[in-house]
């Protein structure tokens, strides 16, 4: 097996740190496993996003706290749309899409002020533009005058974009603009690129390699253009360490849970402080223990393993006030008998 010589970041990652995170949906592999872990993330607030200039359009949003209004919506199939955000925050009424986004917006702001992190997952240099259509085209062409281009496409018919392979200068100009504007409205945010081994077949084996190659460059220029950026290669660590077809879900697109275990794993070794992945395992016994599905849930034994784990959780938050375990406390005591 080929190896990476990974290096630990100067200042890593710890408890207590704001971390914001965008980007593709390997973003949420990361996010989730953080989430779980109790470190403060915020992730994905225009949800899911997948090339470089829709992932500056949003980040310049949170640092402009951009208000949505009802005129930046689409209607399609009874269904109000926004072509910057994921479809999660759709609604078949329009005001509380609109709703959705702002409070979202709002929260991105906010967090984005204090981040100390903000980890930038890329997941392809395809980038969709609309093009109008006659039919509504009213809207169409409103929402066209305010973007470059599309975050999501929801599924509307594909006659209505236009499809363009982003140059690497094209996104070394919206990647340089954005983290300058970024390090100007927080002078203490560190970022980690990092590129999605997620493959676009969609696109084709060639374009989806010509795709990721563009996106590597550009993120290696920028990293070695600013001081506190950083390149974790997750991207390398599936398609050149792992090699294998096995490491792919059915689909021989998406890392299986196997693969995304061994990349988080070399995630922390890399990224994480020491003290904040000894104590990232504490709290994954008392997660485990939440989990915990007992054969017999009124014997002593597992009366006892609900009282040794309430009393953990009870001190590592005592211990740790930035911990919330709020809810495995609340599930341990009712429990208990």
């Amino acid at each position: 097996m080929v190896d990476i010589d990974l290096k630990k970041l100067d200042k890593p990652i710890a408890y207590g740190n704001k971390i914001l995170l965008t980007g593709s949906c390997f973003t949420e592999h990361i996010g989730n496993t953080l989430q779980q872990l109790k470190f403060d993330v915020l992730q994905n607030p225009n949800g899911i996003l997948f090339d470089p200039q829709s992932v500056c359009s949003s980040l310049i949003s949170y640092v402009e706290c951009k208000t949505y209004s009802e005129k930046d919506f689409f209607q399609l199939n009874g269904v109000w749309h926004s072509w910057q955000h994921h479809s999660r925050f759709s609604n078949t009424q329009l005001e509380k899409a609109v709703e959705a986004v702002n409070v979202s917006q709002q929260k991105a702001h906010n967090f984005l002020k204090q981040a100390d992190w903000l980890i930038i997952t890329l997941g392809s240099a395809f980038s969709y533009q609309l093009m109008g259509t006659p039919e509504n085209s009213g809207t169409i062409l409103r929402t066209l005058s305010q973007s470059k281009g599309v975050a999501n496409c929801h599924r509307a018919p594909a006659k209505w974009f236009s499809k363009h392979l982003l140059t690497i200068e094209e996104i070394i100009t919206a990647l340089d603009e954005t983290i300058q504007r970024l390090f100007f409205f927080n002078n203490k945010v560190r970022i980690i690129f990092t590129v999605s081994p997620v493959r676009h077949i969609r696109d084709g084996v060639i374009n989806n390699n010509r795709s990721k190659a563009r996106l590597i460059e550009a993120v290696h220029h920028m990293v070695n253009k600013f001081d506190r950026l950083y390149y974790f290669p997750a991207y390398e660590l599936l398609i050149d360490v792992l090699r294998d077809y096995r490491f792919y879900d059915v689909d021989l697109v998406h890392p299986n849970f196997i693969a995304t275990q061994f990349v988080l794993q070399k995630f922390e070794e890399c990224c994480i402080d020491e003290k904040a992945a000894g104590l990232m395992k504490e709290v994954e016994k008392i997660l485990i223990a939440r989990k915990h599905k007992p054969l017999y849930p009124d014997s002593q034994a597992h009366q006892e393993f609900l009282k040794n784990h309430f009393e953990k959780a009870k001190t590592l938050q005592q211990q740790y006030p930035f911990l919330n375990f709020e809810e495995e406390l609340n599930y341990f005591s009712k429990q208990i008998l």
